[in-house]
């Protein structure tokens, strides 16, 4: 993993166009933060999906070991809400021995064993959480005593420590908060985080409250005011007037190249990066012709894409295993840039004169553009990509509808092969099933390779159902594999993590007790 920051000033003439502003309040510990998004729609950390929920995740919850500040490699797990643990030699039983001076937000006491067995019997049920396929193999989950919890699994799972980690599923609740709450936690969660939630302002912010309890310390920030503002020039003319301290940046090399030409504020470009793929659904019309997949597929030229976004922000990525998790297999991928191939397999499937394509498309910033780039290239070889260009969480609703035939979508995930392929490519996790996840393409044809994996005990073979798998999806044609987009954000140069940023699991900046604000 590479770390990517550059010290910016903000420029004279946004700075005199602002005049007019009111001075930066950081002095009152206050961090005022700014979000691509329109509102809020949970912060269950079992429900909480989106870019925009994701961040504070980590500033609210705990797992019961966690990716340090900074990290977001599996290599660097360390202790969190478990002092320590032990697993048998078969790797089906695990032994977690809690911290004993942990307590939640508010007055909902101290951490026990049973919130922690409630927190992952949630994760682990589809009808209470978003992640519980990744969980099937949790077998049982008891509370020993009342800081000692045991889970044994019905077999070893790859990556088992990223289950229980400060990400997605893996988050613990308080069982009380979580129970007289019921449908509504999303709307007032309870943790153990550095800080705890204060209030939704719906469609304008969300205010966190440092936890003066936290058992690494209290924070050095008194509060977050987490604001909710869609457009990119509006997010970026509050920082440069000292309104927020940190925003969700425009993930584009140009607006990186542009800021990089100034000097009090700084760039962080950091991992994971949420994998852009473009899926096609295998049983809409004409799309249920492999030849009409794999003409869009020999349609697509990733390099101009990638080009266009920028290296540095979105390396190209070589299978439907995204870039650098294990078990990636970039030998499988073999469709490349042919845009007359394209043009005689339409005509070979009785598309001499053309095809439309229907496609729901967000208007978010970071998927849009490329969409207009895709749509281009596409009509070039007599393929009209039909966008439906809805906002956001619209989108999000339609796709998981099953409404579109081409669905770009992008996604981080723990980074190992198996999570990726279970959520995008098994029959399970296709839309509109109980089970649904995100496989937008109906793809089926890899799900024997894919359960061998997550039972295979040696290596190798794991790394060689991984690799049928991928090869299976490729032959398949389910979807093409576009780029990694990484990670960006801007931060005043006052703003002070307490910690080099190069990767986050929760796609935001991770606010701890050690991040301040500094004069």
């Amino acid at each position: 993993m590479t770390y990517f920051t550059k010290a910016v000033a903000l420029s004279a003439t946004l700075a005199a166009s602002l005049a007019w502003a009111e001075p930066s309040l950081a002095q009152d510990k206050i961090l005022r933060v700014g979000i691509n998004a329109p509102e809020i729609k949970t912060l269950d950390p079992h429900r909480a999906s989106s870019t925009a929920e994701k961040g504070p995740m980590s500033w609210v919850f705990n797992g019961l070991v966690r990716f340090p500040p900074g990290s977001a490699s599996p290599q660097d797990l360390e202790p969190d809400l478990a002092e320590s643990w032990t697993t048998s030699e078969d790797g089906t039983e695990w032994v977690f021995t809690l911290k004993q001076d942990v307590k939640f937000h508010g007055d909902w006491g101290a951490l026990t064993a049973e919130d922690v067995v409630y927190s992952l019997e949630r994760a682990k049920d589809p009808e209470r959480s978003s992640f519980a396929a990744a969980y099937a193999a949790f077998e049982t989950i008891e509370a020993v005593d009342d800081h000692t919890v045991r889970i044994v699994l019905a077999h070893p799972v790859p990556g088992f420590l990223g289950l229980v980690s400060n990400y997605h599923g893996g988050n613990i609740v308080s069982k009380a908060a979580a129970e007289q709450e019921g449908e509504d936690f999303g709307k007032q969660p309870v943790g153990t985080g550095p800080f705890a939630f204060e209030r939704y302002d719906t469609q304008q912010q969300v205010v966190f409250v440092a936890h003066d309890g936290y058992f690494r310390g209290a924070p050095k920030i008194d509060e977050i005011d987490y604001r909710l503002i869609q457009a990119d020039a509006s997010r970026e003319l509050a920082f440069a007037s000292g309104e927020l301290d940190l925003i969700y940046g425009k993930r584009e090399q140009r607006w990186i190249d542009r800021w990089a030409r100034e000097e009090t504020a700084k760039v962080d470009v950091f991992w994971p990066a949420e994998y852009r793929t473009l899926h096609l659904n295998t049983t809409m019309e004409p799309l249920t012709d492999k030849r009409v997949r794999e003409a869009m597929a020999r349609a697509i030229n990733v390099d101009e894409i990638v080009a266009f976004v920028g290296e540095d922000v979105g390396p190209k990525g070589c299978s439907v295993v995204p870039s650098g998790y294990l078990g990636e297999d970039c030998s499988a991928w073999s469709y490349s840039y042919d845009p007359e191939a394209a043009k005689a397999l339409l005509a070979e499937a009785g598309f001499e004169t053309g095809v439309t394509i229907k496609a729901v498309v967000s208007s978010n910033n970071a998927q849009l553009p490329i969409m207009e780039v895709i749509q281009a290239q596409l009509t070039k070889v007599g393929i009209t990509l039909d966008m439906q260009v809805v906002d956001h969480p619209t989108y999000h609703e339609m796709i998981r509808d099953d409404l579109s035939g081409a669905t770009f979508y992008g996604a981080a995930r723990f980074p190992i092969a198996d999570t990726y392929l279970t959520e995008f490519y098994h029959s399970d996790a296709i839309v509109g099933k109980p089970t649904a996840i995100t496989n937008f393409s109906h793809c089926d044809v890899a799900d024997d390779a894919i359960n061998t994996a997550k039972t295979e005990g040696d290596a190798d073979a794991q790394l060689a159902a991984w690799s049928e798998a991928q090869q299976l999806i490729h032959e398949q044609i389910c979807s093409v594999p576009l780029f990694n987009l990484r990670q960006v954000w801007l931060r005043s140069a006052k703003l002070d993590y307490g910690y080099d940023l190069e990767g986050e699991m929760n796609l935001a900046p991770r606010i701890t007790e050690m991040t301040e604000l500094t004069e």
